[in-house]
This record gives structure tokens, sequence and C-alpha cells, in this order.
């Protein structure tokens, strides 16, 4: 919270008036809301995230006029809203999940834009297409929510950029020391070694992981490798990426409903909402692997009886939250969605000024298997 110049007046306004001493507890919760209003670059309501001077939400999970969406994971980018606003290479992806008919408006990273006297520019936050932090600046207060986000380059990705702020709002995901990421590198090869071990033993191999990111790295990572097959809920978000101008290897969109024989030892990736189903248990001579980043933890992988598990993110670790928090020099950080209660005392321990703050994000994604890892372990 930060205050204007109108604040002593009204104070001495109210201080003057006969009321204030018959009624000054009346008054001074009037008082407080009135700050509320005026005075607050953000306010986090039940609606999402609220920016108070320049009447938009950020990644809003009620329906709202107008919504600033940081990606297209559908715990950030919800139906409903009267106005999209997002990075241009998100538009495909928010109208291939929500409907061609929305009103949206993409821009590019670093692009001034002006909402009602509040001064908006979005930045890469490396976490999948076109995701963008929202940076806020009003009089003089600069504000930035970050979405989700990651600070490893995967090659798809814009990669993230780090933008200095009064107020930063973080996830924390996989904010525990435990989960530290591997390079890029050194992940694509565990996969493309996976793999050629499949290849030489006669089995196909079967990836799990998310549509919309996780995938698209996947099918990178192992470009040359063999007969891409991607199950059709992929494909439609591949569409959305090369619309974007983003060039994805060759593939072939797959209905496991029918004929699976003509897959049999090649690569296959299929969302993770199949992984117990009777569908995937069609795929001939399968191994199976889950790419996320809950394999860090020992057991995930057994829990899930799968095959293999790769500590593949496209959310920050532990060392990248750190840093990523560190080089915005805020001097208030809010902690939206993952550990939050664990990171925030950690960063307070830090001697920085962090709080909780519940959201409704962390639905989709990695962030859904949380608690049944937990339990798990």
């Amino acid at each position: 919270m930060w205050k204007c110049d109108y604040e002593d007046s009204a104070l001495k306004i109210f201080s003057s008036h006969s009321c204030f001493t018959h009624h000054a507890s009346l008054v001074l919760r009037f008082w407080q809301h009135f700050r509320i209003s005026l005075y607050a670059m953000l306010q986090f309501k039940r609606e999402g995230i609220y920016c108070t001077p320049g009447n938009f939400y950020i990644d809003p999970w009620r329906p709202v006029d107008a919504a600033i969406i940081t990606h297209g994971h559908s715990d950030h980018a919800r139906p409903g809203m009267k106005k999209y606003l997002c990075h241009h290479s998100t538009v495909p992806v928010l109208k291939a999940r929500l409907g061609s008919e929305i009103n949206v408006q993409g821009i590019a990273y670093n692009q001034p834009l002006s909402l009602n006297g509040v001064k908006i520019s979005l930045h890469p936050a490396g976490h999948i297409i076109g995701s963008a932090q929202i940076r806020m600046e009003y009089k003089g207060r600069v504000v930035v929510a970050s979405g989700d986000y990651k600070t490893q380059d995967d090659g798809l990705s814009t990669p993230f950029e780090s933008v200095r702020c009064h107020e930063f709002i973080s996830e924390s995901t996989f904010g525990l020391p435990i989960y530290n990421w591997l390079p890029v590198a050194q992940q694509n090869e565990q996969l493309r070694n996976w793999v050629l071990q499949n290849q030489s033993q006669g089995k196909t191999s079967v990836f799990v992981g998310y549509s919309l990111g996780k995938a698209q790295r996947i099918m990178k990572a192992l470009e040359g490798m063999g007969q891409l097959n991607v199950h059709y809920s992929i494909g439609k978000l591949n569409r959305a990426y090369e619309s974007a101008g983003i060039l994805l290897p060759a593939y072939t969109e797959l209905d496991l409903r029918e004929d699976v024989k003509k897959i049999d030892q090649s690569i296959v990736i299929v969302p993770p909402s199949l992984l117990d189903s009777n569908i995937i248990r069609k795929i001939p001579n399968m191994a199976n692997a889950l790419c996320s980043g809950w394999m860090q933890v020992r057991g995930a992988r057994r829990w899930r009886s799968a095959d293999a598990g790769f500590a593949i993110s496209d959310h920050a670790d532990w060392n990248g939250l750190l840093q990523a928090i560190k080089n915005t020099g805020a001097e208030k950080i809010y902690i939206t969605h993952g550990q939050t209660a664990v990171f925030s005392k950690y960063l307070r321990e830090l001697a920085l000024d962090a709080e909780e703050v519940k959201t409704e994000f962390g639905t989709e994604d990695e962030t859904v298997e949380q608690n049944t890892n937990a339990v798990a372990e």
C-alpha cells in the first residue's frame, strides 16, 4: 500500500468532523476502506488480483470486464471475461482453449500501454509460449505480477527477464530446496538416452507431459530420434505454437481409440489424463515415462507405476525462485501458490518482507500433482 497527497487532507476533514468524536470506530473503519480503495496499487479480491487505479484484473478466476493474462494455462486463463489482453503469442492459445469468438488483444514484450493512467508492459516469464510478467507503474510505484515463470532457457519459450520493482508477486510451486533442475541440455540427453534404450529392446517410448508447454519441449528434445506421435489434444496446441511462428519437429496426430499397431516401437506423447486409462494400455510394447518436476522426489515415479521419471519442469526451481526474487530488488513479495507457507517463511528469514496470498492458481500443469505426490512420500 502506498500513499498520495490526498491522505493528509482527508485525515484533517475526518478529525475535524463532530462525528469523529462520537463515532470514532465507525469513521476509522470507513477510512481504512477509503485508503484501500484509493491508494492500493493492488487488491487481492474474490475475483482475482485487481489493479485498483487501472481497473483491471490479472489472471482472474471469476468473470470480470478486463483481464490481463500472463499465459495460457487454464488456472490463469479462464473463460467469461469481456476483454482479454495478453502477449501476441498467447492469443492463439487462448482462442484454442476458450473459443475463437473471445475479445482478445495481443501486444509484444516491452510494448508500453496505458490503462487509466497505469503504465503497463509485458516481460518474458520463460514459462511457456507467450508467458509474460505484468509490469505496472503508477505514480512512480512499480509492481510486477509474474504469473508462473522459469529461469531456465528451454529453447522454445522466450527466456525469463528480470524486472526491477517495488513489489513482486511470485509463485512457489517448487519452493523447497530439494527441487533443483539439471541443465536443459542434460535433461534432453536423458530423454534421448531412454528412447535409445527402448529402441534397442523393441519398446514403444511413451512420454506423459502436459499438453501446453511440456509436450512441445519433449518433442523438441527428441527431434530426429524417430517417428513422433502426439495425442490430438497436444496437436491442437501445437497448431497454436505454429500459428505464432514457432517451428516444431514433424509429428503425427494420434487418436488412441483407433488402431495403434502402427505406432509400435515409435515415440508417443500423451497428456497426464491418460496415464492410468485403458486407452494408453492399448499401446503395444509400451514403456512409459513421467516428465514433471515432481519426479525430483524419490518415490513419486514408483507411486505412479511408471517405468521412468524425468525431472523436467516449466517452473523455476528453488534456486531459480530465490535468484529471480533477489534480482527484482523488491521491498515486498507476495507468494501466491505452491509451497507458500514454507517459502514465504524462508524469505522472511532472509529479512525480506514476504507474505502468503490465497489464490485459485495451481489447478493445471505440474501443481495438480503436488498433493498426490505428497501422499506418495
